[in-house]
């Protein structure tokens, strides 16, 4: 079995009730272009079992559909530089922290949902609530990636910045016919996990898959493994 247990990371979660082992595989660094389906093949296909589910890294999942804008296609124009300039900057990476990565972001969700977001982000962090800017601009904001001008692991992630995967439901579908298993695509960092779609014979609704998920297994940084096979274990929980 080629499993990797990431740095920092645990293989079982007790989420839903129940024990859940996640188990990454590493793969070769996926290339824009790339079909995915050779890649499932060759890394997930020798590894499952029955009552697996397969979750994706929505990152290969959108370089393969070529859902790429390259850094010298964006011009960075007033605004772009100046919110990232108010932007919290975390250990999950450099988010829109850096204006090419704000100007892709008021290229895909338009200038004034960006303001507004800014606003609200601003506004409910009085609060302590986080998250807002990207409530507001939308799940496909917050799968936007690459574009980053530190800390980036490859350095092709410096050069394009990476679209959310296009019709995700239609993607896990195609995946679970080919393997045979509940298939869904997650966008997943250190600080949050969303579950952007899933197969139509996935057993849990994306909140529980998300939970099971909550500490993402995948990691950050150069661990290079955008496959997670979800298995139920066979330990009970101890009253």
């Amino acid at each position: 079995m080629k499993y990797n247990v990431n740095p920092g990371k645990k293989p079982a979660i007790v989420a839903c009730g129940k024990i859940f082992l996640r188990l990454p595989l590493r793969t070769h660094f996926v290339k824009i272009g790339e079909a995915l389906p050779p890649v499932l093949e060759q890394y997930a296909r020798p590894q499952l079992q029955p009552g697996d589910i397969l979750c994706v890294c929505e990152k290969i999942v959108a370089l393969s559909q070529r859902r790429v804008v390259y850094r010298k296609d964006i011009r960075p124009g007033f605004w772009a530089k100046l919110l990232s300039r108010c932007v919290h900057q975390t250990s999950a990476g450099v988010g829109a922290g850096e204006p090419y990565k704000m100007q892709l972001f008021i290229m895909e969700c338009g200038l004034w949902k960006v303001l507004l977001a800014a606003v609200c982000s601003a506004f409910t962090k009085l609060f302590g609530i986080k998250g807002a800017f990207y409530r507001v601009c939308g799940r496909g904001a917050a799968a936007i990636d690459g574009l980053a001008d530190r800390g980036v692991s490859f350095a092709e992630y410096y050069n394009y910045g990476i679209l959310a995967p296009a019709q995700p439901d239609q993607v896990c579908r195609q995946m679970a016919e080919q393997l045979g298993v509940p298939c869904a695509i997650m966008d997943a960092c250190d600080l949050n996990v969303e579950i952007l779609g899933v197969s139509p014979n996935m057993p849990y609704t994306a909140d529980q898959l998300a939970e099971i998920l909550r500490d993402n297994p995948a990691g950050q940084s150069d661990f290079q493994t955008p496959l997670v096979i979800v298995r139920l274990s066979e330990e009970k929980i101890e009253n």
